[in-house]
């Protein structure tokens, strides 16, 4: 029995790392790199980008078979500057964040508070330099440009709960609720295959149902050969959420869009992904198209920044304190 459980509990692991390199290259594209997938063996380049302080710091990780249920994945951060009692205040933040969240998918948290990090020994660095300017009553002004925020992409620490199914019934509150404003992405298209993404603010499992009786009603997503959805409605009174996906015959599809929503922890949304099918196998490049599909219109509309908008606004926000407390 022992050696069952263990198995099915290698299986799940497995599962949900698939899921996770998939959301996390859909994410962070160019900058996600596998290096040996057999051997679960990934990098990813990051950087603090900003031009008068850049930073980058390259992090090499190795997926262990039972990550995450039973083990942190085994991590190296290559950084030059990166030294002494810095490395191992970094190294207590990213051991903190895995004992926090035991059992989870922890290397997006572990990118961002590593960029996070990096954010702050920069600004460090031009408030020592505005400093020693000042002493020297330099002529040249300190530069203004704009700095990075990363406040819109922390993870929630709450425990997630499943919406296992709706009630077949209407009732009269569905009947009279107004259908909410559908939003349409742009196609990727590969091999003949097509893939464009749709988008809708939900607060209840009534308003999913209206968005997607709405879609079908359209002729040319209703002859998609799989439109493939994943919801999270935000719950205020129990602090939890309510989230289901469906694969629509493409399988494991939901799943896998339903976990890039959780990592990017977006709420009261739907995403549904159609995809006509151009008679080419795509193999897991489908995955691929159908989460950058999702992550590209979630980004449009403003459920979660881009990389360039993460980098933006945490500078900004750290340069007005930095102005307060002078």
């Amino acid at each position: 029995m022992a050696e069952t459980i263990n198995t099915e509990n290698e299986g799940d692991d497995l599962q949900s790392q698939m899921e996770e390199v998939e959301a996390l290259s859909s994410i962070y594209g160019d900058e996600w790199c596998v290096i040996d997938e057999a051997s679960r063996i990934f990098c990813i380049k990051i950087s603090n980008d900003v031009e008068d302080t850049k930073l980058t710091a390259c992090l090499q990780i190795i997926l262990p078979p039972d990550y995450p249920s039973a083990a942190p994945p085994i991590y190296q951060i290559n950084a030059a500057w990166l030294r002494g009692s810095e490395r191992v205040r970094l190294a207590n933040s990213l051991e903190d964040l895995y004992v926090e969240h035991a059992g989870e998918s922890i290397l997006y948290m572990w990118v961002e508070k590593i960029r996070e990090f990096l954010l702050e020994k920069a600004q460090d660095s031009e408030a020592v330099a505005q400093s020693k300017k000042v002493t020297l009553t330099a002529e040249e002004d300190v530069d203004d440009e704009d700095m990075p925020d990363f406040g819109g992409l922390t993870l929630s620490a709450e425990d997630v709960q499943h919406f296992l199914q709706h009630a077949n019934g209407t009732d009269k509150a569905t009947l009279n609720e107004e259908v909410p404003p559908i939003k349409h992405g742009s196609c990727i298209t590969d091999r003949r295959s097509t893939f464009q993404p749709h988008l809708a603010p939900v607060v209840t499992p009534s308003q999913v149902k209206a968005v997607l009786e709405r879609l079908y009603d359209n002729k040319k997503i209703a002859s998609a050969t799989h439109n493939i959805y994943a919801y999270r409605i935000y719950c205020e009174d129990k602090h939890s959420f309510l989230q289901d996906c469906e694969d629509d015959g493409e399988t494991a599809a939901g799943g896998r869009l339903l976990h890039l929503l959780q990592i990017l922890d977006v709420r009261n949304v739907l995403v549904v992904v159609s995809r006509w099918y151009g008679g080419i196998l795509l193999g897991p490049d489908r995955f691929k198209h159908i989460n950058n599909c999702a992550r590209s219109i979630l980004v449009e509309e403003g459920y979660t920044a881009s990389s360039e908008d993460i980098a933006k606004s945490v500078g900004k926000a750290k340069r007005l304190k930095g102005k307060k407390t002078k």
